[in-house]
């Protein structure tokens, strides 16, 4: 069936075959045989020495990969380093780590698309928006559903700043046990310690002259861990009160900005300067110079005693400035009318009042209780926080009562509101008003409103723009990207004690981080704290004399209690620091205040404001400034007439007409003389 044709020279076919006939194998010899051993054992080698070199190559292309300038990334998280070399920040990533074979380097910018748990968008870059300034825009995109993103950052190695409010205030910051993620939102931490406060900014600032800043489109949650001393930075929207994008409802973003800057001082202003909102104007100028007077502390309002009430402020010789009417005026929470039992001559109360020289302000709120009369019409028209999926108004528990809440996203809830506050202003011929609460703790824990709140501290926000209308003496007590309001903003309620929890000590850390977030024109709690905890039914008298002369250094002063209830050495003092405040303290406030509308920089300034490069200085939360070159070191321990004092290495002049040079470094005064009377401070000579 085939035909089998000779085969020529290199044919392997059948026929080739047929005709060849394979030569005697000859025996290889030992040599030969260790030649061959040799040889293939060289092979391997330089097989292996080829693998290594590619290894090590790819290994050095991607260790390049991941470095920009001054920024390290691996797989669990990021180093940022200063011009010397040191690492100054620290963050880690706890919800995941990076699949590095995802990574690639673009310019400045290093991205990834892949976790260890499945798909992201990861990407950091570097910009330098000054010379003396380095940014990091750092992203990380969950695109897996219902997953959350945590990064950890170390505290470690520096001192850090800013953040909230908190009931326990210290400065700088003090890490207290572990506490998981929570939202980081405004709260009454009068009425629930564990709340963040009701001032509040997504920015914290280190020793370390870093910054950061949480974008303010994430679902932030925040927690701590004392032992490794880390902030816990998380982005969710399971199990919180953040609402997502309803066009992407499931995916979860973790964006923040770091900066680097040369000292605290100037990486603090840039970070004002470009991410704080400014005040357009300063308030009213009396309000920095003269007291206010609350009736706080009465124990019951009526006309009778509001009268004798600022009848004994001119007896005893203080100003006719600011009047505040606080609470129980009307006959129910959420009405705009005096109390006619209480008020039966309103109008010529209000009449004594302005030709006795009194500007007065009223306290509002954004309650109304169920009982009242205007309870019907908010339901009526909407007015009201809903109840989710419904047009029922949803009910919250204050502190006067249950009540529906104002739903300022609303803008027929906004006009009904500043239409009655305008007639009130208009009907008694009262200037402004003291807009109390606002925090987001106060919505329920599940409601509706008219614009949806994908970040509910907005509902702080919409409150606190309810009082630009009357700035000019307006008092907030809750912040949230409100640094543009130009009114005063009063630290919460303090208590009548001389510590740390909402006591005395309290004051200085609390003015200095609201400072920090943008807050500046400050008004301190009353004088005295707002409950008493003796037989007598007035707080300590030492304590009321050292809180009094604390506040005379504040942007302005805030009395309730009158001094006229202790003796009059009392009287005499707060005569004296009332007199001193307007004289010495006033004008240099009212001097930075203009310059706020610009820098933004605090009035209220910590003592490493100008030490940047001295330890000692970040960790004193007893003394503060006044600009750069009025430095107070108030007594604030039970028993006291004397402290130690730390003076910035400079010259200074006390209060006594002492000279002190600390050309080559700060001075340390021990136990420096400081009578009931007398509060130490010190100006700077040059």
């Amino acid at each position: 069936m085939y035909q089998i044709v000779s085969s020529t020279v290199g044919d392997f076919g059948i026929g080739a075959m047929s005709h060849y006939s394979p030569p005697k194998q000859k025996r290889v010899g030992r040599p030969r045989r260790a030649v061959i051993k040799a040889s293939v054992l060289g092979v391997i080698l330089v097989l292996a020495a080829i693998v290594a070199w590619c290894y090590y190559s790819a290994s050095l292309h991607k260790a390049n990969l991941l470095t920009t300038e001054r920024l390290d990334l691996n797989k669990d998280g990021f180093v940022i380093r200063n011009q010397a070399g040191f690492v100054i920040f620290k963050m880690a990533f706890r919800s995941g780590t990076l699949d590095l074979d995802s990574c690639s380097k673009e310019g400045q910018i290093l991205r990834c698309d892949k976790s260890i748990a499945g798909n992201i968008n990861f990407f950091i870059e570097t910009v330098k928006p000054k010379d003396t300034v380095e940014c990091y825009r750092v992203r990380w995109d969950e695109l897996e559903e219902h997953r959350l993103v945590e990064h950890v950052m170390s505290c470690s190695g520096s001192h850090w700043y800013g953040g909230a409010e908190t009931w326990l205030q210290h400065w700088p910051i003090v890490l207290k046990g572990q506490q998981e993620p929570k939202p980081f939102i405004t709260g009454d931490i009068h009425s629930n310690y564990q709340a963040f406060g009701g001032i509040l900014e997504r920015y914290w600032l280190s020793s370390n002259a870093t910054a950061i800043k949480i974008n303010d489109s994430v679902p932030f949650h925040l927690g701590w861990d004392e032992m490794n001393r880390t902030l816990w930075f998380q982005a969710r929207y399971d199990d919180s009160p953040y609402r997502p994008d309803p066009g992407n409802p499931h995916h979860v973003t973790l964006s923040y900005r770091v900066c680097v800057g040369h000292d605290i001082t100037s990486i603090h202003k840039y970070m004002v300067r470009r991410y704080f909102n400014k005040p357009n104007k300063v308030p009213s100028e009396a309000v920095f110079r003269q007291p206010m007077w609350s009736t706080k502390a009465l124990e019951e309002v009526n006309e009778e005693r509001i009268l004798k009430y600022a009848s004994d402020i001119q007896k005893n010789g203080f100003n006719c400035s600011h009047l505040e009417l606080y609470d129980r005026y009307t006959s129910g929470y959420g009405e705009f009318e005096l109390d006619p039992i209480k008020f039966p001559n309103a109008s010529a109360m209000f009449q004594k009042l302005r030709d006795d020289g009194f500007q007065v302000t009223l306290w509002t709120h954004p309650f109304v209780n169920y009982n009242s009369v205007n309870f019907g019409v908010g339901v009526e028209q909407g007015l009201f926080v809903r109840v989710p999926s419904s047009q029922l108004p949803a009910l919250v528990r204050w502190w006067n009562g249950i009540a529906g809440i104002l739903d300022f996203t609303n803008p027929e809830a906004r006009d009904w509101y500043a239409l009655n506050l305008r007639t009130l202003k208009n009907k008694y011929g009262v200037v402004s008003f003291k807009f109390d609460a606002g925090e987001t703790s106060y919505l329920p824990q599940q409601f509706s409103t008219f614009v949806p709140l994908q970040d509910p501290s907005t509902f702080t926000r919409r409150y606190t723009e309810m009082a630009l209308p009357f700035n000019d003496r307006a008092e907030l007590r809750s912040g949230y990207q409100s640094q543009n309001i130009s009114c005063f903003f009063r630290i919460i309620d303090r208590d009548s004690l001389w510590g740390y929890t909402l006591g005395l000590k309290s004051i200085i850390p609390t003015v200095l981080t609201i400072s920090i977030l943008g807050y500046q024109f400050i008004l301190p709690d009353i004088i005295g704290g707002s409950t008493t905890s003796n037989l007598t039914g007035l707080p300590d008298r030492e304590l009321y004399i050292r809180w009094l002369e604390l506040s005379a250094f504040m942007p302005a002063m805030q009395f309730s209690l009158p001094p006229w209830h202790y003796d009059d050495e009392v009287v005499n003092i707060a005569k004296k620091f009332t007199a001193l405040h307007e004289s010495l303290v006033a004008p240099r406030v009212l001097e930075l205040a203009g310059e706020v509308l610009y820098t933004g920089d605090p009035i209220i300034r910590p003592l490493w404001w100008i030490a940047t490069d001295d330890e000692a200085a970040y960790k004193i939360d007893s003394q503060f400034l006044i600009g750069d070159d009025l430095l107070v070191a108030p007594v604030l321990e039970p028993g006291k007439q004397e402290r130690d004092i730390y003076l910035p290495a400079g010259r200074w002049r006390s209060y006594k007409g002492e000279y002190y040079k600390g050309d080559k470094g700060p001075i340390y005064l021990t136990d420096y003389p400081v009578d009931l009377d007398e509060v130490a401070y010190f100006v700077w000579s040059g």
